[in-house]
């Protein structure tokens, strides 16, 4: 039975279960990459800098094709996209598992990286086309809590797979989940919307709002910090000698961390502003950082996972929501934007962090994040309180 679209539609509370799962089956996959690295080398009998190949690739074109994506959605609607991408995503992943060469699973998992870097996006911009401004945020909480346990799931799962197993099921249950996942979508209603903008109109809408091009400046950073600190977290451990299980496992706090958090930003928005949630994740993003630069250890690396965690359960959440606020008629395109400038901010801040890393230099490293993230703390809060005073 399909719902009766002459009622009126109260705003919703919750994104849909299909939704959340999409989104989760993307964390997933993008996730469980990296812990089959080594296993993918020696399988293939190539040095571990070919085989990281594999998940470089990946993770550019999940990035890179995030604009498109946003275009698509404005153009065409998030549900079809979504559909479409999944299908995508399932026909990469079972070639993916069925690879013959490195090349192959190469070009596989590019192509897979590009339909499940539509998923989160497309996900995140259905959430602000079915929320009210009250709810927008602990919506995008929930949404975050499966991403959280996508997360969590496939950074503890796929290595262990992968050596029990093989390499193989891994790329396999990423194919299940993706069919799994688009079918329940075939059963919601695509959002209505204020109207239905042309790519090049979404794109003149975007460039012309100051406000949309802040936000998307303000999640390079935080992607930087967030995304592309918490890369250098295992090696930062395995440098000082600890294994990689138990460098990997400590954090995997993270995950765990960032679905406990967003738990707790519901009841927030009840009690406080969001310029307010946003700077205690500011602070916790702040004061983790601080933590691994003051000294490092298997503790302290713990520890800064869970206020990484924390900080993307309560100020990421907090960057998105205004996302999906400062161009209604784009929202798909500058959601997309948001997304593509977290990924662009990890790759060059791992790219200029690697001299550091070689060198050992971990404290002067997390030293200058650390004053970075509190400068991003200041600076995201006072321009959300301005916007939020204007608008």
């Amino acid at each position: 039975m399909t719902p009766d679209s002459s009622l009126p539609r109260m705003p919703a509370t919750r994104p849909p279960a299909a939704v959340s799962l999409a989104a989760f089956t993307s964390s997933v996959d993008r996730f469980g990459v990296s812990p089959l690295l080594v296993i993918l080398a020696v399988d293939f009998g190539v040095s571990l800098s070919l085989a990281v190949v594999v998940a470089s690739i990946y993770f550019m074109t999940y990035g890179l094709s995030q604009p498109l994506w946003g275009m698509l959605s404005d153009r065409f609607g998030r549900l079809p996209l979504m559909r479409f991408a999944l299908a995508g995503a399932v026909l990469c992943s079972v070639a993916s598992a069925c690879a013959p060469s490195l090349l192959f699973l190469t070009v596989a998992r590019a192509l897979a990286g590009g339909f499940f870097g539509a998923i989160v996006p497309a996900s995140i911009t259905y959430v602000g086309d079915t929320s009210d401004n009250e709810n927008r945020q602990s919506m995008m909480s929930d949404l975050m809590a499966a991403v959280a346990v996508g997360t969590a799931v496939a950074t503890a799962a796929s290595g262990v797979i992968g050596q029990m197993f093989s390499w193989r099921v891994v790329f396999a249950v990423s194919a299940v989940l993706a069919l799994v996942s688009l079918i329940p979508l075939f059963r919601l209603v695509e959002p209505e919307r204020d109207r239905t903008v042309s790519i090049s109109a979404s794109l003149r809408l975007f460039f012309t709002e100051k406000w949309a091009l802040i936000v998307v400046a303000l999640a390079f950073v935080e992607g930087s910090l967030v995304l592309g600190i918490l890369t250098l977290l295992a090696p930062a451990l395995e440098f000082q000698g600890v294994e990689t299980r138990w460098a990997g496992l400590s954090v995997a706090a993270y995950g765990v961390a960032t679905l406990v958090c967003t738990r707790l930003v519901r009841p927030l928005s009840a009690r406080l502003t969001r310029p307010r949630i946003l700077s205690i994740g500011g602070i916790c993003l702040t004061a983790g950082l601080g933590t691994v630069a003051l000294h490092l250890s298997i503790t302290t690396v713990v520890i800064a996972a869970m206020l990484l965690g924390a900080s993307w359960a309560l100020m990421h959440t907090s960057l998105q929501a205004w996302a999906t606020q400062v161009v209604p008629s784009a929202r798909g395109m500058t959601v997309a934007f948001f997304a593509g400038a977290l990924f662009a901010g990890s790759a060059v801040s791992s790219a200029l962090a690697g001299a550091l890393a070689e060198a050992g230099e971990w404290t002067l490293l997390f030293g200058l994040a650390t004053a970075v993230a509190l400068l991003l703390t200041v600076v995201a809060a006072t321009a959300m309180s301005r916007y939020q005073a204007r608008h």
